[in-house]
């Protein structure tokens, strides 16, 4: 069965940034912002980043506001195997390209941030035909907020988040 993305891309008047992910967990339960889920290490890591609290949608897009940062995800929609939230088990994906050229379009990107090394990756793949743009746009992969990723601990992690994420 096809999934559609449940929500949309936000995007800020003044956007700068684009924060880019890949596709959302299916949920035990309907959630309806960006990196909802419990397990995943999203939220945690930017609330030990900035210092603020983000348990309200309300605070999360106020802080993606003040930093002038788009969040989309570069799968629009797709096909999960075996019920999975494993990259490699999404199939039949159509790509939120036409969003992620038009937020690149109309606004002047300094830097595009990639919640993982698979969404970088994909972008590669699908965004060839902007290649020139993204030569003015500097490319970043985060370390994956995901659980499964443990190649760093939560703390480092908050390191690197904090080092490479804007400044408030």
């Amino acid at each position: 069965m096809i999934e559609k993305h449940p929500f949309g891309n936000f995007i800020p008047k003044k956007t700068k940034y684009i924060m880019l992910g890949g596709f959302v967990t299916k949920p035990s339960n309907p959630y309806e912002w960006f990196y909802a889920n419990g397990r995943n290490q999203f939220w945690p890591i930017m609330k030990e980043v900035y210092g603020l609290d983000f348990s309200t949608k309300d605070q999360q897009q106020k802080l993606f506001t003040q930093l002038e940062t788009a969040l989309a995800d570069i799968i629009l929609s797709c096909e999960r195997r075996n019920n999975s939230n494993l990259d490699m088990n999404l199939f039949n994906i159509t790509y939120n390209t036409l969003a992620i050229k038009d937020i690149i379009a109309k606004n002047k990107i300094k830097k595009i941030f990639f919640t993982s090394r698979h969404v970088e990756n994909l972008f590669s793949k699908v965004f060839k035909d902007i290649s020139q743009v993204t030569n003015e746009i500097e490319l970043i992969r985060l370390p994956s907020p995901s659980p499964r990723y443990v190649a760093m601990s939560k703390l480092e992690k908050i390191s690197r988040y904090k080092q490479l994420l804007p400044k408030l």
